[in-house]
């Protein structure tokens, strides 16, 4: 089969685990991309009414809301080594373990084109104690930021044990921006107090990585929302990682998660004694021919100044 065929039957063969959307490359990128949202009491009241506990449970994971992906990427931009700090191998089960990453990792809602949607996210140490990190498509897609924008840490089957935190603003990195380029399919958020205290205050914080070195052994965690599962429970996989040699130059991983956990934490380091680790990826995509395969974005020196302007709001 000749290259080009074989191309074009790769790029039609690509579905979104998370979303699986392809864009050319942004040329001389500009800074973060960022959304206002519930940026005044008002607003955050009117958003947390609005997630309801069957709201949540009926909301539907983005992944099915998304089209086919068009077009070829370029590398990451890599720079400084950084870690701000804070059962191998397993293919995709709940977490029993307990720990941090159980306050930490949550669900995300909003919505999407005038439907309710759900990604998952996790808590970041940051100097605001109020950074959520997640997918760049699970914040803005096709042209258009998502609103109604929560995050849910500990989400058990609609209860929001530690409470619904509405974002003040969404964020995103220049070349998700520009080209939707999975390679860069990076999101935060900046959620708003709740009660007068901070979300980290609250939930803790697990550690966050940039630049770091590739292919080691590293979990994931998320709430996948369509069969075999249904987004009622924390989803793990852990194993060995690779680097994507098809379309990307993502991380991926052994792993069975669906719809719905898109955003969900990578660690490195991680500790399932504490449930801490150091995070240096999300949940992005998987390919239709490459079945119970997960991949995540690289974080390098794009990711590392979303990041800084995120804990910097």
């Amino acid at each position: 089969m000749k290259r080009t065929s074989v191309r074009a039957t790769v790029l039609a063969a690509i579905t979104g685990l998370a979303m699986t959307v392809l864009g050319l490359p942004a040329e001389a990128a500009p800074g973060p991309a960022v959304h206002r949202a519930a940026d005044t009491p008002a607003k955050a009241k009117a958003v947390s009414g609005y997630w309801t506990a069957e709201a949540m449970r009926s909301a539907i994971p983005l992944d099915k809301l998304l089209q086919a992906p068009r077009g070829v990427l370029k590398d990451v931009a890599k720079g400084l080594g950084t870690v701000i700090p804070q059962s191998v191998p397993n293919g995709g089960g709940a977490w029993t373990g307990g720990g941090k990453v159980t306050k930490t990792a949550g669900r995300v809602f909003f919505t999407f084109n005038g439907r309710k949607a759900s990604c998952s996210g996790d808590a970041v140490t940051s100097t605001n104690g109020s950074v959520v990190v997640t997918a760049g498509h699970c914040v803005k897609y096709q042209g258009t930021w998502h609103t109604d924008w929560v995050f849910v840490p500990g989400y058990d089957n609609g209860n929001a044990p530690y409470g619904q935190w509405t974002a003040s603003k969404t964020l995103t990195t220049p070349q998700w921006e520009a080209s939707e380029d999975m390679n860069y399919d990076v999101g935060m958020a900046v959620v708003n107090q709740l009660d007068g205290k901070r979300l980290t205050d609250v939930v803790g914080a697990q550690g966050i990585a940039f630049n770091q070195a590739r292919n080691q052994t590293m979990y994931t965690f998320g709430y996948p929302a369509a069969a075999p599962y249904d987004g009622t429970k924390l989803i793990y996989c852990s194993g060995p990682t690779i680097t994507d040699f098809l379309l990307t130059q993502d991380h991926g991983m052994g792993c069975n998660m669906t719809g719905g956990s898109s955003g969900g934490p990578w660690f490195l380091n991680f500790d399932e004694a504490t449930g801490t680790g150091v995070q240096a990826s999300v949940n992005s995509f998987g390919y239709t021919f490459l079945p119970n395969y997960m991949f995540g974005p690289y974080f390098g020196a794009d990711a590392q100044t979303l990041y800084g302007k995120a804990q910097a709001g």
